[in-house]
């Protein structure tokens, strides 16, 4: 039978006169509302002992109870039957009468009351002797069901904030385990679990409430970039499409695995610790001071007043960098705010600084719109306004310089030392001016031979013979003899002269040739250093500052050598520039030989 139907048949037994012995009120209820205890999967359940009819002299000791809007109370006392004088005369006087629990229940579902009576109350109230009014039933509210959820389904989701274990055992309280977690490909990540309906509550009479519905969601709508929702055999799954970090927008809860790691929080001790991360970073909050972050490609949208250190890629700062450092190894520091008593270093990249003050910047490019009291080095150097800076570099543009307060103003010209060549070009020299020397000493003496009568006379008739202008006859040309051997010693001494000649000319091409390339190796080796300086408004003083080395050993200095060695006494190089006014444009010429000792 239906539940409607064996509510109704109750009904009938209450209605026709009988009610049932030994009822077991609980099982009634289950059997009609499904509420109560769990009877397992019995086929049948024992309901009550028996079924009686109800006593009409005993309808009147039940009232009639007090109804509210979700309960009912009842007002039980101590009633008692009159006295009675029966046939023969014999009196029954008043007496104590107590009250029956199941007739309590029978009456009770007569009077509207089909659901939920306390029994273990009403049967308290019925034993004690004591008048009192009880709530003896109440309405079942329903039970709320439960929403659609996700649940994480992998540990690699987790975060982890426990100190970070260094590899000597140690462990760094400024670090955390685990901040950003690395997701796999094609990883399960969260199980969508649906919505469980409430179960329906009941009013006092029977009638069922049913309870709100449970709220589903699409799973799809949870899935950001680099992840989509999947149905597989045991439900419905968000799975990671490729290899990336976990994003989590805030406002929209969307799931994103992206290339890059996505902060909105902030760099600090709270937050995140200290990071050493694989990837690129981007963070919108501020990285807080003493805190050091480690990755490749960061970008910071927030003002940054920690360290950064990046292993390659572009740092991109948006805001400002106060009292802080950022180092890149291999690529470039763009700060689109201010730079302020802070370390920039860019071993193989180029640095972009809206403004600086009181900062030490060093680079293989170094451009900056504003710099105060700044310590710059760089291979190229280009500063719009320039104050109280020290400033290096091969080449060095500056379109406005000058002091700031009692801090002078100083730029260096880096020129490589190339003095290894000077050596070599000055020996060449002098090799070439010992041969010139020779051969002119040589030159001097075949003129002083070749002008002596007899032998400026042989040179002639030798020479017309040669060109067979003059034919002798066998007497002229016995006297031409005669005339050879009476100048023989001098014709050696001319012949010998003529040697030496042709070899010092040969000697003297080759050490010319080689100097020619000793000095294409050294204007090779000294490269380009220049000075573009072109307004000054105030002490300004241009020096040029010779190196050994490649100028990245220069830029690799520690900050406070930076500092010494361009805030120090000038020591070496040529004094180019030193006024309160005027411009500068000047170039090396490598060209230029040594100074003679």
């Amino acid at each position: 039978m239906s539940k409607p139907a064996l509510v109704a048949a109750v009904t009938h037994v209450f209605q026709s006169g009988w009610y049932f012995i030994g009822l077991d009120y609980p099982v009634l209820i289950k059997a009609l509302y499904g509420v109560g205890p769990d009877t397992g999967s019995q086929q049948a359940l024992r309901l009550a002992d028996d079924v009686r009819v109800f006593d009409a002299g005993r309808l009147s000791l039940y009232k009639n109870p007090k109804v509210s809007l979700s309960y009912a109370e009842y007002y039980f006392q101590q009633l008692y039957l009159e006295e009675v004088t029966l046939p023969d005369g014999t009196v029954i006087p008043e007496r104590p009468v107590a009250l029956d629990i199941d007739e309590f229940i029978a009456d009770m579902w007569n009077k509207g009351i089909h659901f939920g009576i306390d029994v273990a109350a009403v049967k308290a109230a019925m034993a004690s002797t004591k008048a009192d009014r009880i709530t003896f039933a109440s309405d079942l509210e329903p039970e709320p069901g439960q929403d659609a959820t996700v649940v994480e389904v992998s540990s690699e989701l987790h975060r982890s904030d426990a100190p970070k274990a260094r590899p000597d055992g140690r462990i760094d309280l400024q670090s955390f385990q685990n901040r950003f977690p690395q997701i796999k490909a094609h990883m399960r990540l969260l199980k969508k679990l649906p919505p469980v309906p409430g179960l329906p509550g009941f009013d006092l009479a029977g009638r069922k409430t049913d309870p709100e519905p449970p709220k589903d969601l699409t799973l799809r709508f949870l899935s950001g970039e680099g992840t989509e929702a999947k149905l597989f055999e045991d439900g419905e799954y968000l799975v990671s499409t490729r290899e990336g970090f976990l994003s989590v927008d805030a406002k929209s809860n969307r799931i994103s695995i992206t290339d890059k790691i996505i902060s909105l929080e902030g760099v600090s001790g709270r937050t995140t610790g200290n990071l050493q991360l694989a990837g690129a970073y981007e963070e919108y909050g501020d990285v807080q001071e003493q805190r050091d972050l480690t990755g490749s490609d960061i970008t910071v949208h927030g003002n940054v007043y920690g360290n950064i250190h990046s292993r390659g890629g572009t740092v991109v700062l948006d805001k400002n960098l106060v009292s802080g450092s950022v180092h890149n190894a291999a690529g470039n520091i763009n700060i689109a705010g201010v730079a302020s008593n802070s370390v920039i270093y860019a071993a193989n990249g180029a640095i972009t600084i809206s403004r600086a003050e009181n900062c030490v910047i060093s680079g293989s490019r170094v451009k900056v719109e504003e710099a105060s009291n700044c310590e710059i080095i760089g291979d190229e150097v280009i500063v719009e306004v320039a104050e109280g800076c020290a400033i290096a570099g091969r080449n060095v543009e500056v379109e406005s310089a000058g002091p700031r307060r009692r801090t002078e103003m100083m730029i260096y010209v880096l020129v490589k030392d190339v003095t290894q060549f000077d050596q070599e070009i000055a020996e060449l020299d002098m090799r070439i001016a010992a041969f010139v020397q020779a051969n002119q000493a040589s030159e001097q003496e075949l003129n002083r031979i070749s002008a002596l009568p007899d032998v400026r006379r042989y040179l002639a008739l030798a020479a017309k013979l040669r060109t067979q202008e003059l034919v002798l006859t066998p007497e002229q040309g016995q006297h031409l003899r005669k005339i050879a051997g009476a100048v023989a010693e001098e014709m050696k001494s001319i012949q010998k002269l003529q040697q030496e000649l042709q070899v010092g000319q040969t000697q003297i091409k080759l050490l010319q040739d080689r100097l020619a390339r000793v000095i294409e190796q050294k204007v090779e080796a000294a490269g380009i250093s220049r000075c573009g300086l072109h307004m000054v408004s105030g002490d300004t003083m241009v020096r040029t500052m010779p190196f050994a080395a490649d100028t990245t050993a220069l830029r690799q200095l520690q900050p406070k050598d930076i500092k010494a060695r361009l805030r120090g006494t000038p020591t070496g190089g040529e004094l180019l520039f030193a006024d309160s006014q005027g411009s500068l444009d000047w170039h090396l010429n490598p060209h230029l030989r040594p100074a003679s000792p």
